[in-house]
């Protein structure tokens, strides 16, 4: 399994973008200051306040992920549409464009940052292609 600690400025501003993108909240996990948001049975993405967030970082400094790229996480899609549906949905929701779709012929990949922003990236690859 996965988990990815993520600092956010405000809580329910990011609970209310990765919800629009469509991922579920294991409320088992989820605070005042937390929010467990589920990607996949594989993947758990931990939304903390900063303050939160501090509590786990040595010396108490959080980097800032508006100011700088901290980290690009991927997820795999399964289509050239999702990857773009995944787009639209995440500037609907408040997130804001990265970098222009990338399209290789048997790979294609959409970005995004989020509110805070940390960076998403969705990448298709044609499975044909793997083999």
């Amino acid at each position: 399994m996965i988990f990815i600690n993520l600092p956010v400025a405000d809580l329910a501003r990011a609970k209310a973008f990765y919800g629009g993108l469509g991922f579920g909240f294991n409320e088992q996990f989820s605070d005042e200051s937390a929010a467990s948001v589920v990607i996949s049975e594989q993947i758990t993405v931990m939304l903390l306040t900063r303050e939160r967030f501090a509590d786990f970082v040595p010396g108490g400094v959080v980097g800032d992920p508006a100011q700088a790229t901290t980290v690009l996480n991927t997820l795999s899609v399964d289509s050239r549409e999702e990857a773009d549906d995944m787009l639209a949905r995440a500037l609907d929701s408040g997130g804001k464009p990265w970098q222009p779709a990338q399209d290789h012929g048997s790979m294609y990949g959409t970005s995004f940052a989020d509110p805070d922003g940390h960076v998403w990236e969705t990448m298709w690859m044609d499975p044909s292609a793997v083999q």
